[in-house]
């Protein structure tokens, strides 16, 4: 068992503050969340971004896991999505349009011809407020937002909680909750991109050994918008249902697939499908370090990303320049586009029905 305790022992996780700076003319908290076995998180106020997660390696040397920025202005300055909140709808919406009752709506298109994590100035680049912050045997931090009606062309006042927790076992867990007072879509996530060597690692993240449980994922088009199939991956590049090396389908141009994402860059659906309690969605493992990451979520899709537009021209942590498979990213999702699949799990939420995606990051040790 990862991080197992001594029995009868008790360890509390805290939670602590400090001022980060200003965005958007409000002030930047950094919340910390520590637990007794060495894995810590670091919480942004702006994007309720996730901005570190460290733990030890078999050795016990402790190592941040995750590309970002040392400080604020990196975010603010220099945009990539690293460990922010994502909304309100995670991933690519073909033309940024999408219908609802009849009507249509347009988002703003910042990617190509897409509307891409929320069409560009979208939940992650807004300063959220500090509901709570408890320390306990599960520490905690709820944020929250209110995105009036017609932010980036999405309808409906939707207020929004953001809620990080880390237990005892290494377990940080992230639940987004949205109430809306019109008919609307929600997808939300954290886009955290993984190093488990440790941010910076010179050999990236290509080496990792990757686990998806899913039998099938949603191809895409030459604009990376699902094409509405779903492929199973049996016998190819995309077949992760047993745990295999990133490196050993990444540069695969013989699956026209792989050339139209620059890697991976596609949604799984999970065999699982959406579920009340988190559930696997996948495990990443670095035979270097002997760290695990577990990803649990409760939404029925994930995508995985080998950071394909990290093109070394962002200086990120410690000075360090990131590159095409630094970093992978696995963001639990509703699939890409699903207001404009009818086959996909719906995204809508309406009035009385509020949005719920629990999801966890388990941060471990193989011995």
């Amino acid at each position: 068992m990862l991080f197992a305790l001594a029995s009868g022992t008790a360890i509390a996780a805290d939670a602590s503050r400090a001022p980060a700076g200003t965005a958007n003319g409000a002030a930047v908290e950094r919340i910390t969340l520590k637990n007794g076995t060495g894995v810590s998180a670091t919480i942004l106020t702006y994007g309720a971004t996730l901005q570190s997660l460290s733990g030890p390696d078999r050795e016990g040397r402790i190592a941040d896991v995750l590309l970002g920025y040392d400080d604020l202005a990196g975010y603010v300055d220099h945009p990539n999505y690293f460990g922010v909140t994502v909304g309100r709808y995670a991933n690519r919406i073909a033309g940024g349009r999408f219908s609802l009752d009849g009507k249509a709506y347009q988002l703003p298109l910042n990617d190509k011809v897409n509307s891409l994590h929320g069409g560009g100035k979208g939940f992650d680049k807004q300063v959220w407020r500090v509901v709570s912050l408890k320390s306990g045997p599960t520490a905690s931090l709820v944020l929250a937002l209110t995105s009036a009606d017609g932010d980036a062309g999405y309808p409906g006042t939707l207020d929004v909680t953001v809620t990080y927790t880390l237990d005892e076992a290494g377990n940080l867990g992230i639940a987004f909750d949205a109430r809306t007072d019109r008919p609307t879509i929600v997808n939300m996530t954290n886009h955290a991109i993984f190093n488990l060597a440790g941010e910076g690692a010179p050999d990236g993240a290509l080496g990792h050994r990757l686990t998806i449980p899913a039998r099938a994922y949603t191809p895409v088009d030459a604009n990376l918008i699902p094409t509405g199939a779903l492929q199973p991956v049996e016998g190819g590049v995309f077949d992760f249902r047993a745990p295999r090396r990133v490196a050993d389908g990444i540069r695969d141009g013989r699956d026209p697939q792989i050339v139209a994402g620059r890697g991976y860059d596609h949604n799984w659906a999970l065999d699982k499908g959406a579920t009340k309690t988190p559930e696997l969605a996948a495990r990443l493992e670095d035979p270097a370090s002997g760290r695990v990451l577990d990803v649990l979520t409760t939404e029925p899709g994930v995508q995985f990303y080998t950071g394909n537009f990290l093109d070394g021209t962002l200086v990120g942590k410690g000075g360090h320049l990131y590159r095409m498979g630094d970093g992978i990213a696995l963001e639990p999702q509703k699939f890409p586009d699903a207001p404009n699949k009818p086959n996909f799990v719906s995204a809508r939420v309406d009035p009385g029905k509020p949005y719920h995606h629990a999801m966890v990051y388990r941060l471990s040790v193989a011995r």
